[in-house]
């Protein structure tokens, strides 16, 4: 019996040692398991949102009309990302740290709620954070919430059924903490409300650095490989004696049409010239379009946009205010939010592009300074526009 029972012990442990899986890394509370309620971070998890903000939410929660069936468990973490430029995300200490030049696979099911209703950080209504945004991996040395390096990122993650999103983390340096938050798409012209919905992390599991991985999410980004570098040109060889044919009388060959050059497009903005500007001058922002009663831009809008980052590139002089202006249709309140955000969006174009912030200024000027009847529809459409003033050259 007790030989038996020996060798019943033996094979426990030869089996359980055959299929350990050495370097795996556990987190704590990978389902975001807890009690559904606003602002607090699942057990297990550190709040790494801005300071003067609410902690994320432990969804489902009929407060928010967040309803989705979590992908595992009771429950599932709901971050957002907001439009005064604050966005949030969890945190913490892993059990053992991932290890510099070792590869990881971490898995995510990832989704969008269609409805996420809480209270605009800008205009203070209650408004739907229903536009997708993107999961962004950190690894962090020194305590919670840093983020030393980007380890992984999503696309835009706008489907509202539970997908699997693969990454591939390979750590440059030595990590004890792990950071996930929610972020803009990018590039993005200006902060919007929106929200991601995340469930069943599974283990860091240790993995070959050559091989690929597989997502049901097409979108998803990994940190990318390091270019190979160049090989070295092979010699080139020495040339053969070139041997001269006996000449041979051919035909005039007739000189070929010379190429045709095409005139540049004309400019939007005939007027962003400097020798016939002065300070103090406004124009007018033709062709510029925002989507209806929003400050989204639409593609019209991009190459009367470059004309202004080329003009300003080239004249680093110049320093502008960008003014917003609606018609007299809607409440003030309404307008001057509205043309502030537009003028707000144009200047974050022109700052994404390279352009200082010092050289440049927005103002919404909402509908008290129209420039035609709001009586009538063409009136309605001049006085909703958007001008540069020029401060300083």
């Amino acid at each position: 019996m007790l030989l038996r029972g020996l060798l019943a012990l033996l094979f426990i442990s030869s089996y359980t040692f055959s299929f350990a899986q050495p370097g795996v890394i556990k987190l704590n509370n990978p389902s975001f398991e807890d009690t559904p309620q606003p602002s607090k971070e699942p057990r297990g998890w550190y709040n790494c949102g801005h300071l003067g903000e609410s902690p994320p939410d432990i969804q489902p929660n009929p407060q928010f009309k967040v309803e989705k069936e979590p992908a595992d468990g009771g429950s599932y973490l709901g971050l957002v990302v907001r439009d005064n430029e604050t966005w949030e995300s969890v945190g913490q200490r892993l059990r053992t740290p991932m290890k510099a030049g070792v590869c990881y696979d971490f898995k995510l099911q990832l989704a969008r709620s269609q409805f996420y209703v809480s209270l605009s950080r800008s205009s203070g209504e209650e408004v739907n954070y229903t536009t997708g945004a993107k999961v962004r991996i950190w690894g962090g040395n020194s305590e919670y919430c840093d983020k030393a390096e980007l380890l992984g990122e999503t696309g835009r993650i706008g489907n509202s059924r539970w997908m699997e999103n693969s990454f591939k983390l390979e750590p440059s340096a030595d990590y004890n903490y792990i950071t996930i938050e929610a972020y803009y798409v990018t590039p993005t012209l200006f902060a919007y409300n929106g929200n991601i919905l995340i469930d069943a992390a599974t283990d860091l599991i240790p993995m070959p650095c050559d091989e690929e991985i597989l997502a049901e999410n097409p979108r998803v980004n990994v940190k990318p490989k390091p270019k190979p570098k160049p090989k070295k040109p092979e010699p080139t060889p020495e040339p053969t004696p070139e041997v001269k044919p006996d000449p041979v009388v051919t035909a005039p060959v007739a000189k070929e049409d010379p190429k045709v050059v095409e005139a540049p497009k004309p400019k939007v903005l005939k007027e962003l010239n400097t020798k016939t500007l002065r300070e103090g001058q406004t124009i007018r922002i033709d062709q510029l379009y925002f989507e209806a009663d929003t400050f989204g831009l639409t593609e019209q809008s991009i190459p009367v946009l470059n004309e202004i980052y080329e003009f300003m590139n080239d004249n680093q002089a110049v320093a502008v205010e960008v003014g917003g202006h609606t018609n007299g249709m809607p409440e003030h309140d309404f307008c001057d939010r509205l043309s502030m955000q537009r003028a707000r969006t144009v200047v974050n174009y022109l700052v994404d592009k390279g352009i200082s912030k010092e050289r440049l200024e927005f103002k919404g000027y909402g509908k008290r300074k129209p420039i035609s009847s709001n009586r009538t529809r063409e009136g309605r459409k001049k006085n909703q526009r958007v001008e540069i003033k020029i401060l300083s050259m």
